[in-house]
């Protein structure tokens, strides 16, 4: 094979369909016709001398010879288009991009809506595709598979970017019946029955066992340090269930500020700080260095960075106007 008569834009083609697994959706990716995709294909097939995507009972899959020229491919497409793409070149209001995003239900809960409201002002057309936790590897971030993860990270790889969008608290939710609520201190709180809510690992989740709290998050962590430990009834791996299991008079949910606070109208339920310290947490932001230069990804990180800068603002306006004793919440 002669390198220099190689067409730049094979490559981009054979870095979308090893991507995608599918010729459909690699087209869309790349905004050209299903047809066109698939003679893309075949020119691979004979440049390679090698089927590269091959048809299976789970769909197309990759050849080990596709396999190995994957991260190569993604190297040196994400290098040409560092060097060759213009400052300007990404036009939002144009694109039909498709962003894969990780976000763990927290940051959906409390920074999406502002970012799908700014978008659909500014890229109409763009396709934001948010996906669990659950469903990401680390391999799928490194090789740009997915776009960035939104979420609280204990670990994380080294050649990862990554950038700090906000910290947070914690507050309890409770619904104002609960014979807890007068006097909410530390002996008050351990004889409750709590709510466990998490998920912000990758991979997928197993049950939980109330016996075994080790590595539960946060809060356990800083109670064990305390010698001590909550009795947890229920747990749940989404942010907006709390509000509403809270509503039992016999109930504790402890959950991060900016989620409790979305309850602040509520006139059933009503927000405490906890009654002992536990450490605020940070919600990053993470992508692969593989896609760190390229303009569209460039133009994302830097809305979402703002939007999370407009929710951190309103939310600092919305305690100051309440006055004090608001950053805890109302009956703080």
């Amino acid at each position: 094979m002669n390198v220099w008569n190689l067409d730049f834009n094979l490559l981009k083609y054979l870095d979308v369909l090893l991507r995608e697994g599918s010729v459909t959706r690699a087209a869309e990716q790349l905004g050209i016709t299903q047809p066109a995709m698939s003679n893309g294909l075949k020119r691979l097939r004979e440049l390679f001398e090698d089927p590269l995507l091959i048809r299976t009972s789970e769909g197309m899959t990759a050849t080990e010879r596709a396999r190995a020229l994957q991260p190569l491919v993604r190297q040196v497409v994400a290098q040409a288009e560092a060097v060759m793409t213009p400052e300007d070149s990404f036009r939002p209001e144009d694109s039909r991009r498709v962003f894969r995003i990780m976000t763990s239900d927290y940051a959906e809960a409390t920074l999406v809506p502002s970012i799908v409201h700014r978008l659909r002002r500014e890229a109409p057309q763009v396709v934001l595709d948010f996906i669990t936790p659950s469903d990401v590897s680390y391999p799928d971030m490194e090789q740009g598979r997915v776009d960035m993860a939104i979420n609280r990270f204990n670990e994380i790889p080294g050649s990862f970017h990554q950038v700090t969008l906000w910290r947070d608290s914690f507050s309890c939710l409770l619904n104002r019946d609960n014979p807890l609520v007068e006097h909410f201190d530390l002996d008050a709180y351990l004889s409750a029955q709590h709510i466990w809510v998490s998920k912000t690992g990758f991979g997928v989740g197993f049950g939980m066992n109330p016996d075994r709290l080790g590595g539960l998050g946060w809060i356990d962590k800083a109670l064990e340090q305390m010698g001590t430990a909550r009795n947890i009834a229920i747990f749940t791996r989404h942010y907006q269930m709390p509000a509403l299991l809270a509503m039992n008079n016999d109930l504790v949910a402890t959950l991060p500020s900016r989620v409790a606070r979305m309850q602040a109208e509520n006139p059933q339920l009503i927000i405490k700080e906890p009654p002992f310290e536990i450490p605020e947490f940070e919600l990053k932001m993470a992508w692969s260095p593989i896609l760190h230069h390229n303009a569209a990804h460039r133009w994302l990180r830097r809305l979402i960075r703002e939007e999370a800068e407009v929710v951190t603002r309103r939310e600092l306006e919305k305690v100051a106007h309440a006055g004090p004793g608001a950053a805890g919440g109302a009956g703080a």
